[in-house]
């Protein structure tokens, strides 16, 4: 009965704190992208990062001071939909480009959204619209295309160096302008069929080892108390099968913080249980998830900015804020009992982080400070550590960013 009682007191102490740890997550092979959707650039009520006056006119004239929609380069996701059959033979398998992106607003009446790849030292090209939506400045709308929405007819089997454009037409006002540039390269590697009929079964991808130095913070509301309460939240990547044991720790002054027990068991427990990002192959590979590359969504449930709730410590006591805490952090992530990666970062006295411009000035159109990551030890297998210094984000590396 103790360890009933026990069990029941820890469930409702965490539905006390308001801070919605229980999260959950599937992985499948192919990751169902979302719906094209328009939301609000967030505001500077929204955004808890402490900004200088310079950088936060700049967040204002990447988001809502546009006159001329722009590309939020890091929502971009390119992968190589892998067809099975090439010219209607199902021995040779191909593929065709599929994508997501984000585009900040204004996007006037009658516009349409398309991609134009081209093929380097190959000759030809393959065109497709996007779904696109009227979107007021201040705003943003999300969208993607291609994959299995194409014929496969466009479907080709060349590898390589390959061009993109993201482009926008209005015959309604006889525009066409082009509003990114990128690059990327596309490789191969053999199913895990085998066979004489397989011999011809490649499975194509797209690099993306550039993204592993590249990771985000920030601070999220309280599923109850809103930005009254908000929580520490990061992003990192990683390469290789999708799975979940991997474990952050937050540090300040070499100390470990955000812990906390009940009965001697911890409850609220950090964790990076959400994908928030894929580019994965759409076939299997042998070995299996070896171009697989994965952005984690990680949370610190007892990790508070502030408190402004007014409504004082729960049963287990106040969860650690950041704002009784200003100065340097850092995050530590085991995988399997061996560190993978640290995280640097800095806290103002009011809680809110520090940011260091890269997202303004880069015109992301986001809140999430962008921060360098350490990847440590060989968890990733091996990657090109320098790829992010002329591959990141297509060949558009982000401005003023530095891996450790």
């Amino acid at each position: 009965m103790k360890k009933i009682g026990s069990l029941f007191l820890i469930v409702a102490a965490i539905g006390f704190l308001g801070s919605g740890t229980a999260r959950a997550q599937f992985p499948i092979k192919i990751p169902k992208i979302s719906k094209p959707k328009t939301e609000p650039t967030p505001d500077e009520s929204s955004q808890p990062a402490a900004k200088t006056d310079s950088q936060t006119s700049q967040m204002a004239a990447a988001t809502g001071g546009e006159d001329k929609p722009t590309i939020a380069k890091d929502s971009i996701q390119i992968r190589a939909y892998t067809v099975g059959e090439y010219q209607g033979k199902g021995d040779t398998w191909s593929w065709v480009p599929e994508m997501q992106y984000r585009v900040n607003g204004p996007i006037p009446s009658g516009s349409q959204l398309y991609a134009d790849f081209t093929l380097s030292g190959a000759g030809g090209s393959i065109k497709f619209d996007c779904k696109t939506g009227e979107t007021t400045a201040g705003h943003w709308w999300k969208t993607d295309c291609g994959g299995n929405d194409l014929p496969r007819a466009k479907a080709i089997t060349y590898t390589g160096p390959v061009n993109f454009g993201i482009k926008l037409r209005n015959e309604l006002a006889g525009t066409d302008s082009v509003l990114f540039t990128g690059k990327m390269k596309i490789a191969r590697v053999h199913s895990n069929l085998t066979g004489p009929t397989a011999v011809n079964k490649w499975v194509y991808y797209v690099d993306h080892d550039w993204n592993l130095p590249i990771g985000y913070i920030f601070l999220e509301p309280d599923d109850i108390k809103g930005w009254n309460y908000p929580e520490l939240n990061f992003a990192f990547w990683t390469r290789g099968p999708e799975s979940d044991p991997y474990e952050p720790h937050l540090f300040h002054n070499g100390k470990e913080v955000g812990k906390m027990y009940y009965e001697g068991e911890e409850v609220g427990k950090a964790g990076c249980g959400e994908m928030e990002a894929q580019n994965n192959t759409t076939h299997d590979t042998e070995p299996e998830g070896q171009f697989n590359w994965t952005r984690w969504k990680c949370h610190f449930p007892n990790v508070k900015a502030w408190d402004k709730s007014g409504g004082g410590p729960g049963m287990l006591g106040q969860p650690y804020l950041l704002s009784s805490g200003p100065g340097d952090y850092e995050i530590k992530i085991l995988f399997k009992g061996h560190l993978v990666r640290s995280i640097k970062f800095a806290v103002d006295a009011q809680g809110k982080l520090v940011d260091n411009g890269i997202a303004a000035s880069n015109k992301l159109g986001s809140d999430r400070v962008v921060v360098p990551v350490q990847v440590i030890g060989d968890s990733d297998g091996q990657w090109s550590r320098n790829a992010w210094r002329t591959d990141a984000f297509y060949g558009n590396p982000l401005t003023g960013f530095s891996a450790p």
